[in-house]
């Protein structure tokens, strides 16, 4: 069925038309996953969130702005996908899912996140990237297990101290904001894994030698006139990155430091935890 017929049948409400556009899914799939992206879908039918057993429930890249009460129901659910949509806010809804481990959010119109979000205590992996955040809602930082989360292309300009407070957070992408500086909280959290501030106004660059989880830092693409320091074995990524800042000294010569092998770019596709 071509995207222009779903698009058509989005907006018709009748049963039969919902059903053409779901294909028949009717019952519990065996798997316990549920897979609705690029459906033209504007409301997620009542239905689905009969699933309760459900795990995994992808409604990307659809034209959703709300989400129905019943999704509460979907107390199994460790991963949802809501990219690609049309949200303003976050249904209050998701925030009763406690067993959920990532969420994705990305590519929709956040201008903001409840507090409601700090009752996910069990979330690992946040995608917050591509929508209108101008500052990281503090509310972030009370997600106490999140290891790695995604929070490129919005407005940010700094980030808050309370960020430190994420002592299981190994992974930061930043890339395609609004950062004039490297920021300072970044600086205490010594084990951070990946930290990409990519395509940001970064003038300059601290020394990074002193965190020792660290494994890749990708500085690419800023107006910077330094390249971070890092600790042997560190992987970088932008300017002067095959170079060291300050070439080892032996006996008055100079030994230059053989250069890592080049880190692969951040992923491009979701990911779920092993």
């Amino acid at each position: 069925m071509g995207n222009s017929l779903k698009a058509i049948l989005a907006f018709v409400p009748s049963n039969k038309c919902q059903k053409y556009l779901l294909e028949d899914l009717e019952e519990m799939p065996v798997d316990k996953m549920v897979d609705l992206s690029g459906r033209q879908m504007r409301w997620l039918p009542g239905h689905i969130c009969s699933f309760r057993e459900l795990v995994k429930l992808y409604l990307s890249d659809n034209k959703l702005n709300h989400l129905p009460p019943e999704l509460e129901q979907l107390q199994n659910l460790q991963i949802l996908a809501l990219d690609f949509n049309n949200f303003k806010a976050l249904p209050l809804v998701v925030c009763t899912l406690k067993q959920l481990c990532i969420l994705y959010l990305g590519n929709n119109k956040l201008c903001s996140l409840p507090l409601e979000l700090r009752l996910l205590q069990n979330l690992k992996t946040l995608w917050i990237e591509s929508n209108c955040l101008q500052y990281l809602p503090e509310v972030v930082c009370e997600l106490s297990l999140l290891k790695t989360l995604h929070a490129g292309s919005n407005a940010l300009r700094a980030l808050p101290p309370q960020l430190q407070c994420l002592q299981e957070l190994r992974t930061i992408w930043l890339s395609g904001n609004l950062l004039s500086e490297f920021p300072p909280v970044l600086l205490d959290m010594p084990f951070l894994e990946v930290i990409d501030v990519d395509r940001n106004s970064i003038r300059f660059f601290p020394s990074l030698a002193h965190l020792p989880g660290l494994k890749l830092v990708i500085y690419d693409h800023n107006p910077c006139r330094n390249a971070p320091k890092v600790a042997k074995g560190v992987r970088r990524v932008g300017r002067w990155s095959e170079e060291t800042p300050e070439p080892r000294k032996r006996s008055g010569a100079v030994i230059e430091i053989t250069p890592d092998e080049k880190p692969l770019l951040p992923p491009a596709a979701k990911t779920e935890p092993e």
